[in-house]
C-alpha cells in the first residue's frame, strides 16, 4: 500500500505540472488563459515591481535549495527517497502556479511588432523555445527528472538504474539547452511589456545563478567527465571553434 500510495502521489503530482506547465506557456505568451502576464488589476508601478520580483525570487529559492544534494539528503531523512523528486516538482508547481495567480501586470509597452508575418514568425519563434526546452528533458530521461520513473521503481520494487553521463543531441552543442529554450521563449516575443520585460530579465538572471549552482553538483558528481565536456562545449551558446581539452586523468562516468 506505501508503494501504491507514493505511485498515486508522484501520478497527481505530475499531472498537476502537466497542467501548470501548459497555461504558464500560455500565460507568458498572453494567450487563451484568463489571467496572463499582462492581465490583471492595475495598481502602483513600485509595488508591482517589487511584489514580482518578489514572486520571482520565491520560485527561485525553492528550485535551487530543493534540487541541492545537500537538501536532498537531509530531506530524504523524513520522506522516502522514492517521492523526493515528486515532491520537488510539487513544491516547484506551487510556486509556479502562486507566481502566476500573484503576478502583477505592467503593461506599458516597450515595443510591438505590428507586421502580422513578422509576429507570426515571433510566435514560431518562442513555440520553438518551448519545444527545445521540454524537448531536452526526454533526451536526458523525462519520467525521471519529473518523479515517475522512481515511484514506478518502487511500486515494482525495482532499483533505480545508475546514473550515466550522456551528451545527446542539443547537448552535444549546449551544456544546458533547457535552460536555452527557456531563454527564448521569455524573451522572443511581438508584443513587449515592462511586466514582460520584468519577467524575462528575472527570470534569465535566475537561470544563470542556477547553472552555476547546478554545474557545481555536476563537476561534484562527475569530476573530471564534466569538466572535460564543460571545455569542449558552451554553456548556453554553441562554440564555433572546439578549444583542446585539457589533459585530465580519466575518471568513471555517472549521470
Amino acid at each position: 500500500m506505501r508503494h501504491l500510495l507514493a505511485f498515486l502521489y508522484g501520478v497527481a503530482a505530475y499531472l498537476l505540472f502537466f497542467a501548470t506547465f501548459n497555461y504558464a506557456i500560455a500565460f507568458i505568451a498572453g494567450v487563451g488563459v484568463p489571467k496572463t502576464i499582462d492581465s490583471g488589476e492595475q495598481g502602483s508601478p513600485l509595488a508591482a515591481i517589487v511584489i514580482d520580483i518578489a514572486l520571482v525570487s520565491l520560485f527561485a529559492v525553492q528550485h535551487s535549495v530543493m534540487a541541492r544534494r545537500g537538501f536532498k539528503a537531509w530531506w530524504t531523512r523524513f520522506i522516502s527517497p522514492a517521492i523526493e523528486r515528486s515532491t520537488y516538482v510539487l513544491a516547484a508547481t506551487l510556486a509556479l502556479a502562486f507566481l502566476m495567480w500573484q503576478w502583477r501586470p505592467l503593461p506599458a509597452v516597450v515595443w510591438q511588432v505590428s507586421d502580422p508575418t513578422l509576429a507570426g514568425a515571433l510566435y514560431a519563434l518562442a513555440a520553438f523555445g518551448w519545444f527545445v526546452a521540454l524537448s531536452s528533458t526526454f533526451l536526458l530521461n523525462h519520467l525521471e527528472l519529473v518523479g515517475l520513473h522512481q515511484v514506478f521503481a518502487s511500486l515494482t520494487r525495482k532499483p533505480m538504474p545508475q546514473a550515466t553521463f550522456r551528451t545527446p543531441l542539443y547537448y552535444r552543442l549546449v551544456r544546458h539547452p533547457i535552460y536555452v529554450g527557456f531563454i527564448v521563449a521569455f524573451w522572443v516575443t511581438p508584443h513587449m511589456t515592462v511586466g514582460h520585460l520584468l519577467f524575462a530579465a528575472a527570470t534569465t538572471a535566475y537561470i544563470f545563478v542556477g547553472i552555476a549552482l547546478e554545474e557545481r553538483d555536476l563537476i561534484a558528481m562527475f569530476g573530471d567527465e564534466y569538466r572535460r565536456y564543460r571545455e569542449r562545449v558552451g554553456m548556453i551558446v554553441p562554440r564555433l571553434r572546439r578549444t583542446q581539452p585539457r589533459q585530465v586523468s580519466p575518471s568513471p562516468s555517472g549521470q
